[in-house]
């Protein structure tokens, strides 16, 4: 297992260990010693995953504190464009984000920090998306801004959006509680 950090600090990319053979694939997703030795969080007491059709974008979803928390997220079918965006006040990348390509086919994993916002877009037929999360969900703490308000070259102008995501503050209208921590 190999972690590279990103131009955001606290959101990396998992090369995950995969074998191949003629039958298929076994892919190691999670170790938690691997993880320690990178100093990332280990515990995920809850997981989830969506289901998604082509063109649909999700995102950008976050929860606030105090049970802001750490996403680690993993393409099990399909292909997607996924996007985190620094929402922490006195980051030098606030605003900014990164761009990531994650495939069933690329055995990678994102790891998004607290006080950073997630959102993709499918690509494929259909996607798979697995959440491993370090809080359980307490919906009010979830909270989102707008998926066209900081600056994606999304694939399309005009994605599948939820009634949810397109009510969402716009970034320029969202005050951040989420602070850099040194």
């Amino acid at each position: 297992m190999n972690v590279c950090v990103t131009s955001i600090s606290d959101c990396f990319v998992v090369e995950l260990p995969a074998y191949l053979d003629e039958r298929g694939s076994f892919v190691k997703s999670f170790h938690d010693r691997s993880f320690r030795q990178f100093g990332l969080e280990t515990n995920f007491p809850e997981s989830f995953y969506t289901r998604s059709r082509q063109g649909v974008l999700r995102g950008f979803h976050f929860t606030t504190p105090p049970i802001d928390q750490v996403k680690l997220v993993t393409c099990l079918q399909g292909d997607l464009l996924d996007v985190v965006v620094d929402l922490r006040q006195g980051s030098p990348t606030f605003g900014r984000h990164v761009r990531f390509e994650l495939s069933a086919d690329n055995p990678i994993s994102l790891y998004i920090g607290r006080g950073l916002g997630h959102a993709f877009y499918v690509r494929s037929k259909e996607s798979i998306l697995l959440y491993q999360v370090s809080t359980m969900y307490n919906p009010s703490f979830d909270s989102g801004i707008r998926w066209d308000s900081v600056g994606v070259e999304w694939p399309t102008k005009n994605p599948i959006v939820s009634d949810r995501d397109k009510a969402l503050p716009a970034f320029s209208n969202f005050s951040s509680p989420f602070e850099l921590e040194r």
